[in-house]
């Protein structure tokens, strides 16, 4: 993929579509039991906040609360990730790496903390010990689909496609259908310009009754990128051709990413 950029930002472009964009829940919870099964291996919710949910406004009101619970009591776990995730929101990718550096020594064995440490890693483009510390997080016994998930996008962002895209069919065994997973897969066939496959696996995922917003956004832009404009309007509520989709966190910095990425 060509899109007149160095390869260290194009990594980052590649992270933050497929682990911000595609909206990879590496914190998400266990469903309740009225939204279905449980997935194996599923990563506990510690009502934990997701940096791409949050608007410039909510992230600095975030950063003065959880920094204030966080200031009182630096072992609390719950403090320490939704601060480093309204850091990660308000653009302080290095302080939230930081933030959560010592949140994994003082709960080393957490995966929870490990994968959102893995995670904020790679937001700051350190991708190499993102995928080391996503990896020590995983279990052999019991695979997490979500982690295999997020391991794929951070083997996305270093050029790693086939082995990414390994990643991601062994999520989808742990978790069949699961449009967050085909949604990903999808957008690494997107990152090596096969838009013919990557179109095909987001309509999987686009399908499913959990698919969200981001997906079908997902959907929208490769469909544009293949010249099908009214049908991308249509998939991702009427927006105008070329607009940035709103699962971009703006507030992340992250404003320019789908125009770039648009230059394949």
């Amino acid at each position: 993929m060509t899109i007149g950029i160095s390869r260290k930002r194009q990594a980052g472009l590649a992270f933050k579509l497929i682990a911000g964009a595609a909206g990879i829940a590496l914190l998400a919870g266990c469903q309740s039991a009225s939204q279905g099964p449980v997935h194996t291996g599923s990563i506990g919710n510690s009502a934990v906040l997701t940096p791409s949910d949050l608007s410039q406004a909510e992230a600095l009101a975030a950063v003065q609360k959880w920094g204030t619970a966080y200031s009182r009591d630096e072992k609390d776990k719950v403090a320490a990730l939704n601060y480093a995730a309204a850091l990660r929101a308000a653009g302080e990718t290095g302080q939230a790496v930081a933030v959560i550096r010592k949140a994994a020594i003082y709960h080393p064995e957490d995966r929870e903390v490990l994968a959102a440490f893995g995670k904020a890693l790679a937001a700051d483009g350190k991708f190499r010990e993102a995928l080391a510390t996503v990896q020590r997080a995983q279990r052999s016994d019991n695979p997490d689909w979500q982690l295999l998930s997020t391991e794929g996008g951070i083997l996305d962002s270093l050029g790693q496609h086939d082995e990414a895209r390994a990643r991601y069919r062994q999520a989808l065994v742990l978790a069949p259908g699961e449009p967050q997973i085909l949604n990903n897969l999808g957008l690494s066939y997107m990152l090596t310009n096969d838009l013919t496959e990557a179109e095909k696996v987001l309509r999987q995922a686009a399908a499913s009754p959990k698919a969200t917003l981001k997906v079908r956004q997902n959907l929208a832009l490769v469909l544009r990128l293949r010249g099908k404009e009214t049908e991308a309007g249509a998939i991702s509520g009427a927006a105008p051709a070329g607009a940035a989709p709103s699962a971009v966190s703006q507030s992340s910095g992250q404003e320019n990413t789908w125009a770039e990425l648009a230059k394949i």
